[in-house]
């Protein structure tokens, strides 16, 4: 055997044990940092420890003060989504009209004798109100003839009210009147029973600007944010706990921070914003104080009410407020860590 074989069995050889022994220590690597839950206090500990080597520790030691210490806190932004949809503007209105005027005109002809038998007091309440419409089947669309020859100049002047929601709401409930009683007979106008209205879009709780309720801005996102000790208002949130996860830890905040008595649904297990509070320093590099790392997730309340009676957390108070009011309380280095995960409504 000539020795460049011999020669390249013992570089192979070596290069196998080699990558034999790397690739265990990887592998070891791997194994600890797998059976560590991810977002956890205890994993965030052992990686600071484990990816230093001894060499970099000297000489970060000699060259830098030591890594900044950072408290690993989870929060909860805790949602209430709109009930509403938000109101139309003028033109959207305006051009829903004209849709429903369009789509009158190109129907086919109504033909009450499919849907009323004759002489019936649903029959004779049909034909009444009809003739009061001038002949316009459709109910909300005001005096119009959609099959006359003049159906085609049915355009809105500027400032017409017949699109405006409450004058469609208006006619859809005297229609919904009965005109015409059980025997027959036209009932008069002062016996007449009013159509239940619908409920208006401001509540109470928003003509009196109340904070602290579920029930106003319906078309709006609301957020709960609370104030702490040193008077500052956000989102609720504590330091992890022991082999506590981000997801787990949120649900202990919200439940000592707002109470049990709400029905809520946190959205999923993956953080939506952070916030990174840098640690204070003295003038030779010594920790003064440690910062903070906080990860929000993102939930829902469903039923209840926020309660911080007797909380350890030392929360004073607590509103719900939309992202414009946000804006206005939280502080601004605050407010924009979380803005990007609040919707526009």
């Amino acid at each position: 055997m000539s020795s460049t074989s011999r020669g390249s069995r013992t570089l192979r050889s070596v290069l196998s044990s080699s990558s034999s022994s790397i690739c265990s220590r990887c592998a070891a690597t791997t194994r600890a940092a797998t059976s560590l839950r991810f977002y956890s206090a205890a994993a965030t500990v052992t990686e600071t420890t484990t990816t230093a080597t001894p060499a970099a520790s000297v000489a970060s030691s000699s060259s830098q003060p030591p890594a900044a210490p950072y408290d690993i806190r989870s929060g909860l932004i805790l949602t209430r989504p709109p009930l509403l949809t938000r109101a139309l503007h003028p033109f959207e209105s305006a051009f829903f009209f004209y849709q429903k005027r369009l789509e009158e005109r190109l129907n086919t002809s109504f033909i009450p004798a499919i849907y009323y038998k004759p002489d019936t007091p649903r029959r004779l309440d049909w034909d009444l109100k009809v003739k009061e419409r001038q002949g316009t089947v459709a109910k909300e669309l005001g005096d119009y003839h959609g099959k006359s020859a003049s159906a085609w100049d049915d355009e809105l002047l500027v400032g017409d009210g017949l699109s405006a929601p409450e004058a469609t709401a208006d006619r859809l409930l005297r229609d919904a009147q009965a005109r015409i009683s059980d025997d027959a007979e036209v009932i008069a106008p002062e016996d007449l029973v009013e159509a239940p209205a619908p409920l208006p879009r401001e509540t109470e709780a928003d003509a009196k600007n109340d904070v602290r309720r579920l029930d106003r801005k319906l078309d709006q996102t609301l957020y709960l944010v609370v104030k702490g000790k040193d008077g500052a208002w956000g989102f609720p949130a504590d330091v992890l706990a022991e082999s506590e996860n981000l997801h787990v830890a949120a649900q202990r905040v919200l439940e000592q921070a707002a109470g049990v008595n709400m029905n809520t649904w946190i959205v999923g297990r993956v953080p939506v914003a952070h916030l990174v509070d840098e640690p204070t320093r003295a003038q030779d590099g010594a920790v003064q104080q440690k910062g903070r790392k906080t990860f929000f997730l993102r939930g829902r309340i469903m039923a209840g009410q926020a309660d911080l009676k007797g909380n350890p957390l030392g929360y004073t108070d607590f509103q719900w407020l939309t992202r414009e009011e946000l804006e206005k309380e939280l502080p601004v280095a605050y407010f924009r860590g979380v803005r990007n995960m609040m919707s526009d409504r």
